[in-house]
């Protein structure tokens, strides 16, 4: 199956193990890794920054293997979660990157396309994320209210 906005077949990345049992030399328990969980998203880290933090660092390979829970299921329990989720809020940045790009450079028509794309992107993942409880039924996009994460 090809890629929806570019040519790439994307059949390539890395896989997770088949197993799911804990690993015999890990030697965090279930309440240290949920502790450190909470510690790195308090230093506002992103959740796919903290299960990298937890890899290489600490030798966690899957938390929810060692925990029974992701990552934003523990921030959720222990209330530190962020409000929008974290690949939206990517979206949201490109977005408002490409908006400052065009107003400097007004006749890039592939910057234009690129925009017209991940406003799509955007508004189909947040038709997602609405009929699955996490954003509001009446959340809309509006780029001028999102201006804020260009300066990140």
């Amino acid at each position: 199956m090809a890629r929806m906005h570019s040519r790439a077949k994307g059949v390539s990345g890395s896989t997770k193990p088949i197993k799911k049992v804990v690993p015999g030399w890990l030697k965090y328990s279930a309440k240290e890794a949920e502790l450190l969980v909470v510690k790195y998203a308090k230093e506002e880290k992103k959740p796919s920054q903290i299960g990298i933090f937890l890899r290489d660092q600490y030798g966690i390979p899957d938390i929810k293997v060692v925990t029974g829970k992701t990552i934003t299921q523990i921030l959720k329990e222990k209330k530190v979660k962020q409000d929008l989720p974290e690949d939206f809020l990517a979206l949201i940045k490109k977005s408002v990157m490409l908006r400052k790009h065009l107003e400097i450079n007004k006749k890039d028509m592939s910057a234009k396309r690129g925009l017209q794309l991940t406003d799509s992107k955007i508004r189909r993942l947040a038709k997602y994320y609405k009929t699955k409880g996490i954003l509001e039924a009446k959340w809309r996009y509006n780029a001028d209210q999102f201006k804020m994460y260009a300066q990140d």
